[in-house]
């Protein structure tokens, strides 16, 4: 049973009314909390369900409505999993307490190190299960692509007027200003970031999608953008997609250097979980091979699990193979606190 509010408010106030998810001592079941608003994840837990006997009750929320949820709830919480989406998110979380260890061979022999809670001694906390990448599109009319082939040339004084994003107070993008941070170090992020506005086209707004459209009109020239959203435009047949997306090109960003910043949708154990050995069992499903697919063919996302291979995704295939930075995502996401203070000093708004 899928249990979907449109809102946090409604969520909120059903937690108010005393709404919880329950179920009889003899019923096998999982209570799911989750940020991932996917069609295709319904095929997810369907063939969980029918595969182990397991119900699924699932509250779905935007990843603020999540965490909100989790903390007024307190140890009464009856979430047993966790998804959010970004590393900055699961790492906030983590650090809030919301999480607790997980020991899992299965989980840690298929998720990689880097997509994963770096405290792992004791268990990790959460883990990555699909990847996406953050990307630069260009308009073909006015950009050439050497002009734009690494992050670093986001800020420079060429492609001044040239840049829009969205807010770089969003997680996707904090995550991959903390993986800069990571690789550059703070005083050059800082001049990094502050060029970035310097160059903008006009003030951050709008989502990733917004920003590849934005691309295509010419309100700007150079973005952005998750590679799901640009892979969901390559498959639409919307005329106003196909007619954007023949008019932007994408590059994966510092192929010579480090790699493209590979982001994470992931998930976790609450850290109240009623039903913890259905909770890992769960986790553990998510890195099979059959769920490592669904993600690539439904959402366009990357599968986590290196040796998942992609099939019957047209727009991931032409988006070929490309080198990934292998930064660990968990310090990327670690460092959004101080990448957001410099933010807020350059005016990035």
């Amino acid at each position: 049973m899928a249990l979907t509010l449109p809102s946090k408010r409604l969520i909120l106030a059903a937690l108010l009314a005393g709404a919880a998810l329950g179920s009889s001592a003899q019923d096998k079941v999982l209570n799911l909390y989750s940020a991932r608003h996917y069609q295709t994840d319904e095929a997810l837990y369907a063939n969980f369900t029918k595969a182990t006997g397991i119900k699924i009750n699932r509250i779905d929320a935007d990843d603020a409505g999540v965490v909100t949820r989790l903390q007024a709830e307190g140890a009464s919480s009856p979430a047993d999993v966790v998804l959010l989406v970004d590393a900055a998110r699961l790492t906030k979380a983590e650090a809030d307490g919301l999480f607790q260890p997980v020991n899992s061979a299965v989980l840690q022999s298929r998720i990689p190190a880097n997509l994963r809670d770096a405290n792992d001694g004791g268990g990790a906390q959460w883990f990555g299960f699909s990847t996406r990448a953050r990307l630069i599109v260009y308009n073909k009319a006015a950009v050439q692509r050497a002009d734009v082939d690494t992050y670093e040339e986001l800020a420079d004084p060429k492609n001044k007027g040239k840049v829009c994003t969205r807010s770089g107070s969003h997680p996707y993008n904090l995550t991959l200003f903390g993986a800069m941070l990571a690789h550059l170090g703070p005083a050059a992020t800082e001049d990094w970031l502050k060029g970035v506005v310097a160059n903008m086209a006009r003030a951050p707004k709008g989502g990733d999608t917004d920003q590849i459209r934005a691309v295509a009109s010419g309100e700007c020239a150079i973005a952005l953008t998750n590679s799901y959203y640009l892979a969901r435009m390559m498959r639409s047949t919307k005329p106003e997609d196909v007619e954007a997306m023949s008019k932007v090109a994408v590059v994966f960003p510092n192929q010579q250097s480090w790699g493209a910043h590979v982001n994470v949708a992931g998930g976790a154990v609450a850290k109240h979980a009623k039903h913890r050995a259905e909770a890992v069992a769960f986790l553990e499903y998510l890195a099979g091979d059959e769920a490592q697919g669904y993600f690539a063919n439904g959402n366009n996302e990357w599968p986590a699990v290196p040796t998942v291979k992609i099939s019957g995704n047209p727009a991931l295939e032409a988006l070929g193979s490309f080198k990934v930075d292998n930064l660990p995502i968990a310090q990327a996401g670690k460092n959004q606190a101080q990448v957001q203070q410099m933010l807020d000093r350059v005016g990035y708004k």
